[in-house]
């Protein structure tokens, strides 16, 4: 049987030039065909559908702009044609015979026949066959002309030029079809079309229910609330004994000023640096909230944010600072709810109002006030460029501790005023030449320490329903507060650094037991470690007055004797700072040297559970070891606060009293929270234990240790007190008017250079209550009069004996004249 055109397997492409190829087209083109009605009609339908597809790809290209089309290959005209016989192979194509060892080239398999597919049924493969040589007629083929082929020495045709693929993209293909004959389906646009639909619907409905949910979890305001005061940082006012503000604390909210009130400059500002394009989003900036996240990730981490300032409005309102997807969430909520009820003037009035410029200011009035000493109204330019430039990190570049950083962080907020175009490039120099000058913290620099005591005491007085805004009226002077800060580091700053004396801490009362001054080290800022109402160190012979004044209550006097000797109380033998004993000596001496081994026998004579019980009726709380006899000579650890607050009994003839520091608290409308009420006054010891207590410190200020801390014509009295290896120095004294005590070492309890109370303690002693007493009127003290030592004493009983003597004689001689006149 003779083989159809459509049975024939094709011949192998040869690899031929390209006027080789024209050569074998034009013979395909004018061969007659076969007289086969099957491959007549499938090589018909074939062309009339490539002809349908290149009319359809006109069409398309009529319909781009002229440009894309001019960018396009024009479509070609393809038609199915029958093949003429390949022309014999010229020398210099023909290929090298295979090798013996080699297989010989599989064929090519035949495309299964056109007609048959079209009539619905399944073409069998065709079995395979040897190639026909040259002279064999090939089978009809439908190609696309231009087409790359192989020749019959399998041969790879070079790569195309970029040019040539790209031609190559643009041509209609023509219809796939898979090995078993079936058309492969096609991408459809519709069903593309329907995919993204289906898509877009799902994110839609995404975001409209997370929408739904933040209606309901965001923390929506109520209606009618002052915005100014939601979600306000507690603030605390102290205020001194006569009414005046001496600091704030948490959140020092300056006078709410409006925009149209400030500076137009430093509005622009807060623009240029914060949200430039304010006036033109709803609360949402979708541009630069995309510039920031494409500029963070491009930078591997966070370099810029995207929040507006409604955002940042919103979240410091409403929101914690958290960074998290669900936050961010509620924050664009609440900036769209705010952009829908205020206007962009009022929404950025709030935000100058409310955000934090560090150093515990909130909003720009108390910024200018705490860091230029002006109202916002009044700010420069570059002062306008530093505010500004502080939302950023607040606690980080506040000038008071990064000067540097804020002048640097001003300079940007002034070239992106210049580049808005908000000032001139004459204004932007003139800024950059003039920085501003940030104020002076003032002379309540230390005043922390104070603070923190009245804070901690002020939660407990107001109870737990006060306000969150309080002002707590305290009884701090602010003049002594000054003298007290003033006479430690000029004390410290000379004597303390050469004597290895690091850290010192002093307490001033009236003698009613109110506060008037605390320092409670060398720099609040290096240290807010309060040494005066904390720190727990040995009193040493500080102690002493309250083991005399126990003895005084017993039936001692300052005249009763005791022998200054070597004792042993259950092994411990205790001896005097200097190794030396003085043998028989009075009370008030023994008080004056501060003689140990007589304040131990008074101790032991009266007993330890007297001692303690006298310490505890003068306020003294820490623990006292009853089974040490080391008590007596200060063997435990208090606080200088206690301490000194035990001596103020002496000074008002034996009155007990209750320090305190605060006398009043009210909330920020001035409605009065606590009032401190006049306490009943209660003794602690009889007027002439008091006395006698008084007449030996005073002693001690005249004649004994304390001398360094005489107050001249001013009568004083007080003891001075040293721990073993010189690790605590101590003065604690008073006058008619005021009692103090002063603390000096090392926080590490590292000793120091032979410092005793009376040296650096007393001096600071000495020149705090010489400017606190400068303008009070002179006051006698009870007790204090000069005791009688044991030379006088001697000779005043030798002139009593001549008195006497004398007396008994003008006695006997006054009797003798008048019996010779009776006689």
């Amino acid at each position: 049987m003779t083989d159809t055109p459509e049975d024939k397997p094709q011949t192998p492409p040869e690899t031929t030039t390209p006027a080789a190829r024209e050569e074998t087209a034009e013979a395909a083109v004018n061969a007659p065909l076969e007289p086969t009605a099957a491959a007549a009609d499938a090589g018909r339908s074939l062309a009339e559908e490539f002809r349908a597809a290149a009319k359809d790809l006109a069409d398309h290209l009529s319909t781009l702009p002229k440009a894309a089309t001019a960018r396009l290959p024009a479509p070609r005209r393809v038609e199915a044609r029958r093949a003429a016989s390949p022309p014999p192979p010229k020398a210099a194509d023909m290929t090298t015979p295979p090798k013996a060892d080699e297989p010989p080239p599989e064929p090519a398999r035949p495309e299964p026949p056109l007609a048959a597919m079209r009539a619905g049924g399944k073409a069998e493969p065709p079995p395979v066959e040897t190639l026909p040589d040259a002279a064999g007629a090939p089978p009809i083929i439908a190609r696309r002309l231009g087409g790359e082929t192989k020749g019959d020495t399998g041969e790879k045709s070079p790569r195309p030029s970029a040019a040539e693929r790209a031609k190559e993209r643009h041509k209609l293909k023509p219809p796939r079809i898979d090995e078993s004959g079936e058309k492969r389906k096609m991408p459809r646009p519709l069903l593309r079309e329907f995919g993204y639909l289906c898509v877009s619907l799902f994110f839609l409905g995404a975001i409209a229910g997370l929408s739904a949910l933040f209606l309901f979890i965001a923390p929506w305001p109520e209606e009618g609330a002052d915005l100014w005061a939601v979600n306000r940082t507690p603030a605390i006012v102290i205020e001194d004994r006569n009414g005046a503000e001496l600091a704030a604390r948490g959140a020092r909210y300056g006078e709410a000023v409006a925009v149209d009130e400030l500076p137009p400059y430093l509005v622009k500002a807060f623009l240029a640096t914060e949200d430039r394009r304010f006036y033109e989003h709803r609360g949402v900036d979708l541009r630069g909230t995309t510039r920031a996240f494409i500029t963070n990730l491009k930078s591997k981490g966070r370099v810029e944010g995207g929040s507006t300032i409604t955002q940042q409005l919103a979240k410091n309102l409403f929101l914690s600072p958290e960074q998290t997807y669900v936050r961010k969430a509620k924050e664009a909520m609440l900036a769209f709810w705010l952009e829908g009820r205020y206007s962009k003037d009022q929404i950025l009035s709030l935000y100058l109002n409310r955000i934090y410029f560090g150093a515990g200011a909130y909003g720009v009035e108390s910024a200018a006030k705490t860091y230029f000493d002006k109202s916002a109204r009044d700010v420069s330019l570059s002062e306008a460029a530093l505010l500004a430039g502080l939302p950023q990190a607040p606690s980080t570049l506040a000038p008071t501790q990064n000067p540097l950083g804020a002048r640097e962080r001003a300079f940007e907020v002034i070239d992106n005023m210049r580049e808005t175009g908000d000032i001139t490039e004459f204004e932007a120099r003139e800024a950059r030449r003039a920085p501003p000058v940030i104020a002076s913290g003032g002379d309540d620099r230390d005043i922390g320490w104070f603070f923190d005591y009245v804070a901690e005491r002020a939660r407990g007085l107001a109870g737990p329903d006060a306000p969150h805004d309080i002002v707590i009226r305290t009884t701090l002077d602010r003049k002594l507060q000054r003298d007290a800060e003033a006479a430690v580091k000029s004390v410290l700053d000379v004597d303390a650094k050469v004597a290895g004396a690091l850290e010192a801490a002093m307490i001033a009362y009236d003698n009613d037991g109110a506060v008037r001054a605390m320092v409670g080290g060398r720099s609040y800022i290096e240290s807010q470690f309060n040494r005066a109402t904390q720190a727990k160190r040995q009193p040493g012979s500080a102690f002493k007055p309250i083991v005399y004044a126990t003895g005084f209550e017993n039936g001692l006097t300052p005249s009763s004797r005791f022998v200054d000797q070597p004792i042993d109380i259950a092994g411990w033998k205790p001896t005097n700072y200097d190794n030396n004993y003085r043998g028989p000596m009075r009370l008030s001496e023994a008080v004056a040297k501060s003689i140990n081994t007589i304040a131990v026998q008074v101790s032991e004579k009266i007993g330890r559970k007297k001692v303690i019980e006298m310490a505890r009726r003068l306020g003294i709380s820490s623990d006292i070891p009853e089974g040490e006899a080391g008590i007596a000579l200060g063997g435990f650890s208090a606080t200088l606060e206690e301490l000194t607050a035990a001596y103020i009994p002496f000074a008002d003839g034996g009155l007990g009293v209750v320090p305190y520091a605060v006398t009043e608290i009210a909330d920020g409308r001035g409605n009065v929270l606590y009032k401190r009420p006049k306490p009943n006054a209660r003794r602690i010891m009889e007027p002439q234990v008091a006395k006698d207590v008084t007449h030996v410190l005073y002693q001690v200020m005249t004649t004994g240790t304390g001398r360094g801390a005489n107050l001249g014509n001013r009568q004083a009295a007080g003891k001075t007190g040293t721990t073993n290896d010189w690790r605590d120095a101590w003065f604690i004294g008073y006058t008619a008017q005021m009692t103090a005590g002063v603390w000096v070492g090392n926080d590490g309890y590292q000793p120091m250079d032979k410092v005793t109370g009376g040296a650096i303690p007393a001096r600071i002693w000495k020149n705090f209550m010489l400017a606190a007493h400068a303008d009070l009127p002179k006051k006698s003290l009870d007790g204090a009069y000069p005791a009688v030592t044991y030379s006088e004493e001697g000779r005043l009983l030798s002139f009593y004996e001549d008195v006497a003597g004398a007396l008994r004689r003008v006695r006997r001689d006054g009797n003798e004249d008048r019996g010779m006149r009776r006689r």
